[in-house]
Order: structure tokens, then sequence, then C-alpha cells
């Protein structure tokens, strides 16, 4: 059975599409901890990021990376925080976390509110500031 990831990069699932190529997929995270929260995830469906291909484990860190400066570009972060945890969805994926301000708590477990205007105006001023 397809994970929620594969249905979204499907189009079966709406989501707020950051960016995207022949290989990876990234959107805002429907749960931020974080304004612009965004998950990276390879479009080919692998549950333990660890159990990748070595050119698609190293893709999905080179897109992501891509995907964090433009965070940092269209949010005026200090930096932009990697989570790696695995453990919600069967898919691969990367957690970037925008960081506003030194010692802004930083964990999967705390949720900030986000209204879906918000978001779509996150996802466009992201998805224009990722460089291709």
């Amino acid at each position: 059975m397809a994970s929620i990831f594969t249905k979204i990069i499907n189009g079966e699932i709406p989501c707020y599409k950051i960016a995207e190529d022949d290989s990876y997929f990234a959107f805002l995270d429907i749960n931020p901890i974080s304004e612009g929260h965004t998950l990276v995830v390879p479009k080919k469906e692998v549950d333990y990021i660890f159990d990748l291909e070595d050119e698609v484990l190293t893709g999905l860190m080179n897109f992501s990376k891509k995907v964090a400066l433009g965070i940092d570009e269209a949010l005026g972060t200090i930096r932009t925080g990697v989570i790696v945890e695995g453990m919600e969805v069967p898919h691969a994926h990367v957690h970037l976390v925008p960081i506003y301000f030194e010692g802004q708590p930083v964990s999967l477990g705390r949720k900030t509110e986000v209204s879906k205007e918000r978001m779509e105006e996150l996802a466009q001023l992201i998805g224009k500031a990722v460089k291709a």
C-alpha cells in the first residue's frame, strides 16, 4: 500500500508544494513546528532513510540543501535545521525546520498553528526562492 507521501507526490492528496524534480519532492508539513517547516522526500518509496541507495540518499540531501537555502532566503531565518527521525510515515523523509531566533525550541513533538492562507503564502515564497 502506498504511503501518504507517495499519494501526495502522485497528486491523490493535496499539499502545499514547494519544489520537485524527477526524483525528489518538497512540501510544507501540515503539522509544522515552525512556520515554513518543510518535508523533503525521494519519489521512490523506501521506509528507512539508510536503506536508500547511496546515490538516492546523496541526491535527497542535495535537494534538501537547495530547499533549505530557499527557506533561508524567503523567510529570513538565522538558519534551517534538519531532523531525520523517520518514525511517523514509512517513507524516508527529511524535516527542514526554519529557525528564526537562538534558543527556538526545535522538536517534532511541538506544533505551531499556521492558517491555510499563511501556508499557501509560505509555499509560494519558498518555492520562488528555491534555485533549480
